[in-house]
């Protein structure tokens, strides 16, 4: 070959080799990606603990932080009985919202209201005295609900709220769907319709949700009130203050057994946490008292609290093809509360950072979402080290696509 088309080979070569050169240098750099470095589910370790449920009818069990955390089995509905009045109550304080210390607005004790009472005694029914023309302040009907238990006071309130107890039903039987009560379902405001039913693992997640008021923490925990009409009167649940038990509702007399949903204040290694039951179908109240009791003992000494992140544990990192690295950071410490082989959820949500320059030691970086029963927490995270953007040698080099 001439030396003249050597030299234009050549020179047509070195023009290429820069052209690819600097294809290569002026190309996007790639974004750093983060990896994580825990499971994305996890076992909390134990052996779920066998529970002493009754030996007859049903029962669930659940904790404030957990939520549901066992049931003694997939039961069908049955009548709710008096335990349907904390749904009449959460009702009522939707409509007529109440904050603790308050008494709010009055009703009036119609000739209707009497009417009610009277034919409710009659019939043997759980029942509170009233009067014509007697005043009772929303605070007082849902003592007189809750405490007593008055089956006569749910209908009263109901015609109070929404006009009429077929329109108050409604309103019960819609804030079961909002709150996923499948297996409920509400034909009247006291419990006392055959019709009005439900499980214990649908009654649980009322309880929660109902003792989530402040108000009504206050109110099934009194052992007795005073009201105008009938004086002082006393809570059916007779087993407040026992085994930690705070409330929150009884139901019986239907001939379908006993029921009990209860809440217990317990404390877990200097946590204190909200014990949760609903025991059905029990011979009696005193039987669902001891069921209620024997669960709650159970249930505390299975729970445990623990440290899952420590503040700057690593729980990720950010690695470039150029061989830069960063750890991600926790910057908080998660402390949870845990039932043995429940699962635990890690998500990291760290985003993609441009490293086209240098991505500083502290850079917030997303979070890392953890999941354990009703627990959600999320870690704010940031990198324990700058990154590096890429060398000239490397972009020019790099014989990825990336």
């Amino acid at each position: 070959m001439p030396g003249g088309l050597l030299r234009r080979v050549a020179l047509v070569l070195a023009v290429l080799l820069v052209a690819a050169g600097a294809w290569n240098y002026f190309r996007p750099i790639p974004a750093g990606a983060a990896t994580s470095a825990s499971h994305a589910q996890s076992a909390i370790a134990g052996t779920p603990p066998g529970l002493p449920w009754p030996s007859v009818g049903s029962a669930a069990v659940g904790v404030s932080e957990l939520g549901l955390i066992a049931a003694s089995s997939d039961v069908p509905p049955v009548p709710a009985a008096s335990v349907a009045k904390v749904m009449t109550a959460l009702v009522l304080l939707a409509d007529k919202p109440l904050a603790t210390g308050e008494a709010g607005p009055s009703l009036t004790i119609t000739a209707q209201d009497v009417a009610t009472y009277k034919a409710d005694a009659a019939e043997g029914q759980s029942v509170v005295p009233v009067t014509a023309g007697e005043q009772l302040t929303e605070y007082e009907v849902l003592e007189a609900l809750l405490i007593p238990s008055g089956n006569n006071i749910a209908e009263t309130l109901a015609r109070w709220d929404a006009g009429s107890v077929a329109a108050f039903v409604d309103k019960m039987n819609q804030r079961a769907v909002a709150l996923r009560l499948a297996h409920t379902m509400f034909a009247d405001p006291a419990g006392v319709s055959l019709q009005t039913v439900s499980t214990p693992t649908d009654l649980l997640a009322l309880g929660m949700a109902a003792m989530r008021q402040e108000v009504l923490v206050q109110i099934v925990n009194l052992p007795q009130t005073v009201l105008p009409v009938a004086g002082t009167v006393y809570n059916v649940n007779a087993a407040l203050g026992q085994s930690g038990i705070i409330g929150i509702k009884t139901g019986s007399g239907l001939n379908f057994g006993a029921n009990f949903l209860f809440a217990a204040a317990a404390t877990v290694a200097g946590h204190e946490l909200t014990l949760y039951g609903c025991v059905m179908g029990q011979p009696t109240l005193d039987a669902a008292f001891n069921e209620a009791k024997k669960l709650i003992g159970a249930m505390q000494a299975a729970l445990s609290v623990r440290q899952v992140i420590a503040r700057k544990a690593v729980v990720g990192a950010y690695e470039t093809a150029w061989g830069s690295r960063s750890d991600l950071l926790a910057t908080v410490d998660v402390t949870l509360v845990e039932w043995p082989g429940m699962i635990l959820r890690e998500r990291l949500n760290a985003p993609t950072l441009p490293t086209d320059e240098s991505v500083a030691r502290g850079t917030p970086a997303g979070n890392l979402h953890i999941i354990l029963g009703d627990q959600q927490v999320d870690v704010p995270l940031v990198t324990a080290s700058s990154l590096d953007p890429p060398g000239i040698v490397w972009r020019l080099s790099r014989i990825n696509l990336s």
